[in-house]
């Protein structure tokens, strides 16, 4: 017959199960804590204040009022006044800016004499969700502009149905809005960090609970060369992901391929690599394979929302950034997205991997101190 004694014993000893278990404990209060801080505070489909340079060929009132206007939309930052268009373009293709708003250096005598002059606004398409609507208001500003510059003897140039000036939008490396272009390169970044971590992540305590471990440590190895062994078989899985995803997206989603193979390859070894590391510390950290699962979702989780995959990264505050950029999947997925859809050389892509690089050293130290070399 059922026993309440009993029922209620083993209800206990789960309740000590958890109080002793400090990780899965740490899951089971940060994770909704994490998931209500992220979707409430970091995620905005709507980014505003985007990094925005002008190219003033032209100075006047003119050219002035409307960058003040495009400043007070609140879609748009000025950050830089750039010497020409080529300077500009090439920081468009670093990703230091979203937008380049040029005028050309006839702007205010053209539209003085009534022959409707074209300004050109230049803008980062490789993520459309994070463009969208400040360009739609770029058109707009012309007649808010106009009907504010234009009084007493200039008013009749802005009568009429069209704005005075004109403004020419271009949207560069993804002038179609294809929301595949930006979200199949990200996914080479998702599903890397996904199985390197989760593979890794069970490498050790797979050994402690399999009972091998004693071997491994009666072997005169040091750590560094344990855990490095562990991690090369891994690296070739990762680069046939890599190769296998890559090849989905240029024949089944049509991705532009208009950088180097041999540097997509090289950074996505590098990004293999990061990851394996954030894998083998937390295989060092956990005491089992349900502990190190657990860690590797917490690890997830923010590489998902945080690194510019799901939501515009611009769009989220400062501090939210702050940890994205901390993560190796948000400089990856600009790095891939700079390549396929930019060409991006070395030079441009540099800035996005020397943090790479940092992040695999500083994680490999973690992880060669929470290395134990007793079972105890």
């Amino acid at each position: 017959m059922f026993s309440f004694t009993r029922w209620w014993g083993i209800v206990l000893k789960e309740f000590l199960q958890l109080k002793r278990d400090r990780i899965t404990f740490g899951m089971v209060i940060g994770i909704p804590i994490i998931q209500i801080v992220l979707f409430g505070y970091a995620i905005n489909t709507d980014p505003k204040h985007l990094p925005t340079a002008v190219v003033m060929g032209d100075h006047s009132e003119f050219t002035r009022s409307y960058v003040a206007a495009m400043k007070s939309s609140g879609y748009f930052d000025l950050v830089a006044i750039m010497p020409d268009e080529e300077t500009a373009r090439a920081a468009l293709a670093r990703g230091e800016v979203q937008f380049v708003v040029s005028f050309p250096a006839d702007f205010t005598r053209r539209l003085l004499r009534g022959e409707r002059p074209a300004l050109l606004v230049e803008a980062d398409a490789t993520d459309p969700a994070a463009t969208g609507a400040a360009l739609a208001s770029v058109r707009e500003l012309a007649s808010s502009v106009a009907r504010k510059d234009l009084t007493g003897a200039l008013a009749p140039l802005a009568g009429g149905g069209l704005a005075p000036f004109e403004v020419r939008v271009h949207k560069l490396y993804n002038p179609e809005g294809i929301a595949q272009q930006n979200i199949v390169p990200g996914l080479m970044g998702v599903i890397l960090t996904m199985t390197m971590v989760m593979m890794t992540g069970l490498a050790m305590t797979r050994e402690r609970e399999r009972g091998t471990m004693e071997n491994l440590l009666a072997m005169p190895a040091q750590p560094l060369e344990v855990m490095t062994g562990k991690i090369v078989p891994y690296i070739f899985i990762g680069l046939v992901q890599a190769s296998i995803i890559l090849l989905a997206a240029l024949y089944l989603f049509s991705v532009p391929f208009a950088g180097s193979a041999v540097a997509l390859y090289a950074v996505s070894l590098l990004f293999i690599a990061a990851n394996l590391t954030v894998g083998i510390t937390i295989s060092s950290i956990a005491q089992n394979q349900l502990q190190a699962m657990q860690l590797t979702f917490f690890f997830f989780l923010p590489t998902m929302l945080l690194s510019g995959f799901m939501f515009p990264f611009r769009g989220m505050p400062v501090w939210a950034q702050w940890i994205g950029n901390a993560l190796p999947s948000t400089h990856f997925m600009r790095l891939v997205r700079g390549i396929l859809l930019k060409g991006n050389d070395w030079g441009e892509l540099w800035p996005n991997i020397w943090p790479l690089m940092v992040f695999t050293v500083v994680m490999m130290t973690v992880a060669m101190i929470f290395y134990r070399k007793t079972l105890d």
